[in-house]
């Protein structure tokens, strides 16, 4: 339910948020016993993340949709412009705050979504927790709103200081532009003698900004984070892809294109040795920010991790419970058990909600992913070391 090496990040999380903890673990309880005993079925999910809009304002160069071999540059027109409309997100909260799940809003740049605000004050009125994942380039404007509508908690992408963020982000001026954001949310939660929105830095691990993760937690100091989480690059090769589609088209009939973006010809340009040593410096360091390294790799993982497209962890268990805990709803409706494996379990277009969620397309997702145990990408992505 929480592995081992994640206690510790668990534990400090819920000193500061212990209402949410208690909630959160009740879900996560209930959903791992349904993983371990009900053949595919599963309680409903601790979180709902809604994928406002495809589009984002930004390219950065290690994104998985809009990076440099991002997925998203593929898809359809059509497909970018699809969002669900307001009214039908609306009714997605009506018909599951009656349980209490988290709703997270992702996209693409969920800001970028022309009628956020109204979304979110209907999930505040529902009595919801809402985070907002955002690259920060439209926090200023709408800082204000964000602080009135009562909005949880703010994850924030950062990748360095302000040369090395605005490098990796494609252009100069855009850390200066998030921060004025960052900066206006703490001024406005003073103003209105608010505590929310927390803000959360989350920071990708890459060849361009491994030396300078230590600059990244007095950025996060700075701007008053509650936690900086870093984590590990998501990388995997053309024959692990290919092997993953292999099985997953035999099993489900459906290519995993989303991870695509993450395919690489080389291992990254890292000099392993010597992030180590950041990483444990980092550690060690006093700070204000709560510093968390996701997932919490040993050293000699941390060494196989960036050497080797075959990486294997020793210090988590072998098997994905996501798919019992988590749901994600995209801009079509489509309704996944996964973010990025392209299997759709329905849509809350022609059905609703709570109906896809154990429907039999979603039973049967997740009873073969529990004797399959992984699938060949599985041990590059973030969700298998979360739960």
């Amino acid at each position: 339910m929480i592995p081992r090496r994640n206690l510790v990040r668990a534990v400090k999380k819920a000193i500061g948020q212990p209402r949410y903890a208690m909630k959160a673990f009740g879900q996560r309880a209930r959903s791992f016993l349904n993983y371990h005993f009900k053949d595919g079925f599963s309680s409903y999910p601790e979180t709902i993340s809604l994928f406002l809009t495809y589009r984002c304002n930004l390219q950065c160069s290690m994104c998985g949709q809009w990076g440099i071999a991002g997925s998203s540059r593929e898809l359809p027109l059509e497909t970018l412009k699809s969002e669900l409309t307001v009214d039908e997100l609306k009714s997605i909260i009506d018909e599951v705050k009656f349980y209490g799940p988290n709703i997270t809003l992702f996209g693409g740049e969920p800001l970028l979504y022309k009628e956020w605000a109204a979304l979110v004050r209907h999930i505040k009125e529902a009595g919801l927790r809402c985070n907002i994942i955002t690259n920060g380039m439209l926090l200023e404007k709408n800082a204000e709103e964000i602080v009135s509508l009562g909005v949880n908690e703010i994850i924030f992408s950062l990748d360095g200081p302000r040369e090395i963020h605005d490098k990796i982000r494609g252009s100069a001026g855009i850390f200066d532009k998030a921060y004025k954001g960052l900066k206006a949310i703490n001024t406005w939660k003073g103003k209105k003698g608010c505590l929310a929105p927390l803000i959360n830095i989350s920071s990708t691990i890459f060849e361009t900004n491994y030396l300078h993760l230590d600059k990244i937690v007095d950025v996060a100091e700075d701007i008053l984070a509650s936690s900086t989480t870093f984590h590990h690059l998501i990388f995997l090769n053309q024959q692990t892809y290919a092997h993953h589609n292999e099985m997953f088209t035999h099993l489900f009939n459906t290519t995993c294109l989303d991870w695509r973006g993450f395919v690489r010809e080389t291992l990254p340009n890292i000099n392993v040795e010597q992030l180590i040593k950041i990483i444990s410096n980092v550690k060690k360091r006093v700070s204000r920010t709560l510093i968390h390294f996701y997932p919490n790799l040993t050293e000699a993982e941390i060494r196989q991790y960036y050497t080797d497209f075959n990486f294997k962890p020793s210090s988590y268990k072998h098997r994905c419970i996501s798919p019992w805990m988590v749901a994600y709803i995209f801009p079509d409706g489509s309704v996944r058990p996964c973010q990025s494996l392209n299997y759709v379990a329905g849509n809350v277009k022609e059905n609703s909600f709570k109906s896809i969620w154990n429907n039999q397309k979603y039973l049967r997702f997740r009873s073969v992913t529990k004797k399959n145990k992984l699938y060949p990408v599985c041990y590059r992505c973030t969700e298998l070391y979360r739960f």
